[in-house]
């Protein structure tokens, strides 16, 4: 339960009204509030209502789910050569991570420390071996069964270090893996 404000004793309202003399006002077209105003306690909260015996306020609706993080990577757009390409598979990855046998965490750090790698070494596509998914509506628990990375990848990829590198994240052909593996397409290096 909290308390009313307790307003301002002479001495404390006599130093206000000081210091609110030495103050310039950000905007002097706004009508100042009379000093006085500050020294009168403001009015008590109106009393709670009574409760009706039988009855009852109806429960509150719960929350809805939030909505699902976005996901721009899944949305940019490649010009229509490389998106022909990647869906042929006619160009190589030029780095290959895998994060097969990993956890959460150490598919993470690994992900971010091959990525640093990728552009060190200038590459342009990256293929990423995850695993295939497993279908799941539920978003609060997707990082608890099987196909946890590849469930986690494009929060990764979004939040990370290298996320303004990252010119578009494509579903890998089923020569580079398919289902278990993505293609990261990173952005040319303006030197």
């Amino acid at each position: 339960m909290s308390r009313p404000p307790r307003g301002l004793s002479p001495e404390e309202a006599e130093l206000w009204a000081r210091l609110a003399a030495t103050v310039k006002p950000l905007h002097p077209r706004r009508a100042a509030k009379p000093a006085a105003a500050a020294t009168e306690p403001a009015a008590p909260p109106p009393p709670p209502r009574p409760r009706v015996k039988g009855r009852v306020p109806p429960p509150l609706p719960p929350a809805p789910p939030p909505p699902a993080p976005g996901r721009p990577l899944d949305q940019h757009g490649l010009d229509s050569s490389w998106e022909r390409k990647l869906a042929r598979a006619a160009v190589a990855p030029d780095f290959t991570l895998d994060l097969h046998g990993h956890t959460l965490d150490t598919a993470h750090a690994r992900l971010d420390q091959g990525l640093t790698q990728a552009v060190a070494m200038g590459a342009r596509l990256v293929l990423l071996v995850t695993g295939k998914p497993r279908p799941s509506d539920d978003y609060a628990s997707r990082g608890e069964r099987r196909g946890a990375i590849r469930a986690k990848l494009l929060d990764w990829l979004a939040a990370g270090p290298h996320a303004s590198r990252i010119a578009a994240v494509r579903g890998a052909h089923p020569r580079h893996g398919g289902a278990g593996a993505v293609y990261i397409v990173l952005r040319r290096s303006r030197d």
